[in-house]
């Protein structure tokens, strides 16, 4: 961690250690003039001489050699102090409650667990896998911080903090014969085997409407309620499933499978929501990893749009 406050001091330590401004600037990655400026500067408002300047480089003088002593002191000991600021936040204790729908047990969200896991190992994790109707109720009810679902409810105890619109389209094999189409209907899958989602799938509602709406019955089907059972077959060209992006957006970006959106009227994409509670208090360290999770559904976002 670089010393605060002080571009001088960061700049004065590196210095000291390599006797040399070229390889002092190389570490900084600025200009040996910037280097040269700031060493100057001090000495001028200090009234002393911090190096010898030696033919082939320079060597901390006596005052120098005390003042890269005492930086270093300071730093370990503000490494302390940043640790106590942590525990004031409550940054240093802890944990985080939050819900999660099962679709999101890989990507981005694990993401920044992994992230904030990694920044602040001494944090607890309590996830709750649910539905999103669960979510919803589990946050209004303060049971968890807050959690990422599916089409929010309009609600009066329900904060919406960031969104954004997951496409629905045909998944499959890089290897099936429909792979390469930039857009499919129902009609031009109907001879291929499709798995289906089953209840209670949040897509399962989604995909039996778009066949009852289109008049169409696969002639070769496979029902199943489990999206990872589904993904596998996906994965072995057993067949072509509607899903949402959300649901294959690692194994898509993996190029384990492909998204093709469907070209039907009337097919609206999903919402992935992150909500808290209306007007709860959250931890600093709960609001840390809103901001990341945040982030990162910004950039999925982009992804999103590129399969549009």
């Amino acid at each position: 961690m670089n010393v605060p406050f002080s571009r001088f001091a960061e700049y004065f330590l590196v210095v000291a250690e390599t006797e040399n401004l070229h390889k002092a600037a190389e570490q900084l990655f600025i200009s040996v003039s910037a280097v040269h400026r700031q060493i100057a500067l001090a000495e001028e408002q200090l009234d002393i001489a911090l190096f010898e300047r030696l033919p082939n480089g320079l060597k901390l003088t006596l005052a120098g050699e005390l003042l890269y002593s005492d930086l270093l002191r300071w730093k370990k000991e503000f490494q302390q102090t940043r640790i106590r600021f942590d525990e004031i936040q409550g940054l240093k204790r802890g944990s985080i409650e939050l819900g999660l729908i099962s679709a999101l047990s890989d990507g981005f969200v694990i993401e920044s667990l992994a992230d904030l896991q990694q920044q602040y190992p001494w944090i607890s994790f309590n996830i709750h896998t649910h539905e999103s109707k669960v979510i919803i109720q589990k946050i209004i009810n303060t049971e968890i911080d807050f959690g990422l679902i599916l089409d929010p409810i309009i609600h009066t105890q329900l904060e919406v903090l960031s969104f954004i619109e997951i496409p629905i389209g045909f998944v499959m094999s890089p290897d099936h014969a429909l792979a390469t189409q930039s857009k499919l209907t129902l009609a031009d899958t109907f001879e291929s085997r499709h798995i289906m989602a089953d209840a209670p799938l949040i897509i399962h509602e989604r995909v039996m409407a778009m066949y009852k709406k289109q008049h169409i019955v696969p002639i070769h089907q496979t029902l199943t309620n489990d999206i990872r059972l589904m993904i596998s077959m996906l994965k072995r060209n057993m067949g072509i499933a509607i899903l949402s992006y959300l649901d294959v957006y690692t194994a898509v970006a993996n190029k384990e499978l492909v998204f093709v959106p469907i070209h039907e009227k009337g097919i609206q994409p999903l919402t992935l929501a992150l909500c808290a509670g209306q007007r709860r208090q959250l931890s600093r360290i709960s609001q840390i990893l809103i901001q990341q999770l945040s982030r990162k559904m910004e950039t999925l976002k982009v992804h999103v749009n590129d399969q549009k």
